[in-house]
């Protein structure tokens, strides 16, 4: 885990807390963001099967806060999670965390790479591993997993004869995996980027929104109002006029009809900040449905730049000066 991630705060609203959910079976990904959370130390944490499950334990208040993978820095955002997140209501977004993401091969004992004739990992890391596999394993098939644990997991499965229940031959894995496992390390790193990053996000129930650090993001999913020209390029301008970046944008299908698109949208800076306030109520008005999924540290804690022209006094400025020439005060 990167030293910029180690430091990242407390998040808020969590006081009195009790399970977390992430995505099992033990030694994931999600599990390794989840202890970066220092409330969560010492607390009982839930190991689930999907992003729908994790998501659902928050709302029905059997898990405080969920951990859940909602981008990578080569395969970009999680569509599971994206669509889990416009889908299932009352959620927040209370802090995110980075992990380095690292693969390796194994199989049962005795298997040889040259054996290996199906692969089964979790999809987004199959697609992280895919000029390896083209390479080693040209004529591989492919079986999903929902997680790369539970794939290499799935090797050792019997039947009441002895024989494998999974059809794969070998499995994606995260590193360390043969210590925990009787498995064979087929080959490491195996994954196309050595710089591979995953993103993740705490998610909870809480209304509590954090105080702006200067170090911010805030996420929203928008949905157009119509299927016709230009509606993309006015949904942008409520921020760009308002000098907030965007550091994703990424649409998903609402899937009710051809054509219709809701996005999924991080905005550089926080809610309590005037110009995403403002770019907010700009997208009230011009979009029939907005999820707000809240304001929130940024975990590499870099400081959001903007121009001036867009800083919070230059907001308050125009709000007194046009709130003067409605009481008809003098101007100077």
């Amino acid at each position: 885990m990167s030293d910029a991630t180690a430091e990242t705060p407390a998040p808020a609203g969590l006081e009195g807390t009790e399970t977390y959910s992430f995505l099992g079976p033990s030694g994931t990904f999600t599990e390794a963001a989840l202890a970066q959370v220092p409330e969560a130390a010492g607390k009982p944490w839930r190991a689930v099967n999907n992003v729908g499950e994790a998501l659902n334990d928050v709302v029905d208040g059997r898990s405080v806060a969920a951990m859940i993978a909602i981008e990578n820095s080569i395969e970009g955002g999680v569509s599971a999670t994206q669509d889990a997140l416009a889908t299932i209501q009352g959620l927040r977004i209370i802090g995110e965390y980075l992990v380095p993401v690292g693969f390796v091969l194994v199989a049962r004992p005795g298997t040889a790479l040259a054996d290996v004739k199906t692969v089964t990992a979790h999809p987004v890391a199959y697609a992280q591993c895919k000029e390896w596999l083209g390479r080693n394993l040209p004529s591989h098939d492919y079986m999903p997993a929902s997680s790369n644990v539970a794939a290499a997991r799935s090797l050792l499965e019997t039947d009441a004869s002895g024989r494998p229940v999974s059809p794969a031959d070998a499995a994606i894995a995260p590193p360390g995996i043969v210590h925990h496992h009787d498995l064979a390390l087929l080959a490491d790193d195996i994954i196309d980027n050595a710089n591979a990053v995953t993103r993740f996000a705490l998610v909870s129930r809480t209304r509590n929104i954090p105080e702006p650090t200067g170090s911010d993001k805030t996420s929203l999913i928008v949905e157009l109002p119509s299927d016709r020209s230009g509606t993309l390029v006015e949904m942008l301008e409520q921020f760009s006029t308002r000098g907030v970046n965007l550091s994703l944008i990424q649409s998903r299908p609402i899937g009710d009809e051809f054509g219709r698109y809701r996005f999924i949208i991080d905005a550089d800076g926080h809610v309590k900040e005037e110009r995403v306030a403002d770019a907010l109520l700009g997208l009230f008005r011009f979009s029939p449905n907005i999820t707000f999924l809240g304001s929130y540290p940024r975990a590499d804690r870099v400081p959001v730049d903007y121009d001036q022209r867009y800083s919070d006094s230059v907001f308050i400025e125009a709000r007194d000066w046009l709130r003067g020439l409605i009481g008809g005060e003098p101007e100077d």
